[in-house]
């Protein structure tokens, strides 16, 4: 691979997007901890 050669990454909006996706996928994975927390339906 040269030097001159193009960075092989995605546009930025397209980055924008993923990061996007993965906080809401952190906040639905903590939503749906505490929503089980609170129904008393896990065992912690």
């Amino acid at each position: 691979m040269l030097w001159s050669d193009p960075k092989d990454e995605p546009p930025k909006d397209m980055r924008d997007a993923q990061a996007m996706l993965r906080r809401m996928l952190v906040v639905l994975l903590l939503a749906t901890l505490v929503g089980v927390y609170v129904l008393g339906v896990a065992p912690f």
